[in-house]
């Protein structure tokens, strides 16, 4: 039997899934985290193994790993490795996943970014050849892809700078935004002489930071990173490191937005919204250039990745936003477990394959 195995390797965990050749999930295994920037090639390589060990065990099919080539019961695997960003990652990993799987280095084994899973829908649609994938969770990236003789090739990136210089449209832009409105908000009503509107959020926020007035925010906010080895009681909001204080107030902000119907969430989510819009037209702008890296959008599929994303009230302000500027994708989707997608789209691209090739050697025949 042919089983096709993706594995999701991401910085809080790794996620192995395996399909047979009809594109049905038969195995899942999961590991702790397998990000290969943290971590040595050996502590990734044992991440691996026990998630697709695991995996591997649920199939019924053989519970230990191939001792061989000829015995690898997989036809093809998929590796979305996070930190997996250069061919010298990549090449770092390429050789232990070979002989892990009995997969040989080739066309058979992808090793890329945890990113191209969320392209696998491309090969979902017959449609279709492009795909733009949108993470937006602590932090924001979008990438554009096509898929070209059954290969998802990566054709452009915007994002992924982290909070200090970028991450538009997740958890820190979002919190950060958050603070600005809140003083923005008061610093007019302290220049007009008028009383602050009712807010929910602005409400939950001083609950949060422990204050009574919105300038006291400041002081949390600019408050020293705890020292290294400190410890202090769980949950312990200033236990926090500066960035995580910040980015840890979307709940609020969501729960404020499209609970109680806040004006002022509302305004701060379609601005951070906004932010992750501009950055993915950046990858639709001048699309009738053929020559360039350029794709549009009625002929491509957006996914999504992510926590923030996630919520589907947040994923349709940005699609409304993207119509406004003229941008209305052929097909929508939200990937909330990429190892099984990819897994899917895996099985899906060497049935696909297998079919052209029986129906050339019947012509030839």
């Amino acid at each position: 039997m042919s089983l096709y195995l993706c594995v999701d390797c991401g910085g809080t965990k790794t996620s192995a899934a395996i399909t047979d050749g009809s594109g049905t999930i038969v195995g899942r295994g999961a590991s702790g985290p397998s990000n290969i920037t943290y971590l040595s090639v050996e502590a990734f390589t044992a991440a691996v193994t026990e998630a697709v060990t695991t995996a591997l065990k649920s199939t019924s099919i053989s519970s230990v790993l191939p001792a061989s080539i000829e015995a690898t019961p997989f036809a093809a695997a998929w590796f979305g490795i996070s930190g997996a960003d250069s061919p010298a990652a990549i090449a770092k990993v390429q050789h232990p996943l070979s002989v892990l799987l009995g997969i040989p280095v080739g066309p058979n084994l992808t090793i890329a970014n945890d990113t191209h899973l969320l392209a696998a829908p491309v090969r979902m649609h017959s449609d279709i050849n492009h795909a733009i994938a949108v993470i937006a969770g602590t932090g924001s990236i979008a990438v554009s892809f096509r898929e070209l003789d059954g290969k998802i090739e990566e054709l452009g990136r915007i994002g992924g700078w982290g909070w200090i210089l970028g991450d538009e449209g997740g958890g820190f832009d979002v919190g950060r935004e958050t603070l600005r409105q809140i003083l923005l908000q008061q610093d007019k009503a302290t220049i007009s002489g008028q009383p602050l509107p009712p807010s929910s959020l602005r409400d939950r926020v001083l609950e949060r930071f422990g204050v009574d007035s919105v300038m006291e925010v400041l002081t949390g906010v600019y408050a020293s990173d705890p020292s290294p080895g400190a410890t202090s009681p769980p949950n312990h909001f200033f236990g926090l490191p500066r960035e995580k204080r910040i980015s840890s107030l979307p709940p609020l902000v969501f729960k404020a937005a499209f609970e109680d119907q806040d004006p002022l969430a509302l305004t701060i989510l379609k601005t951070s919204a906004g932010h992750l819009v501009s950055q993915v037209a950046i990858l639709l702008e001048n699309s009738s250039d053929t020559a360039s890296g350029h794709i549009t959008a009625p002929e491509s599929v957006i996914s999504f990745g992510g926590s923030l994303v996630g919520i589907e009230s947040y994923r349709n302000l940005i699609l409304d936003d993207l119509a406004q500027r003229g941008h209305v994708f052929k097909h929508v989707t939200f990937i909330d477990d990429a190892a099984a997608v990819g897994a899917i789209g895996l099985s899906n691209l060497y049935s696909s394959t297998s079919s052209v090739m029986q129906s050339i050697d019947a012509d030839n025949t």
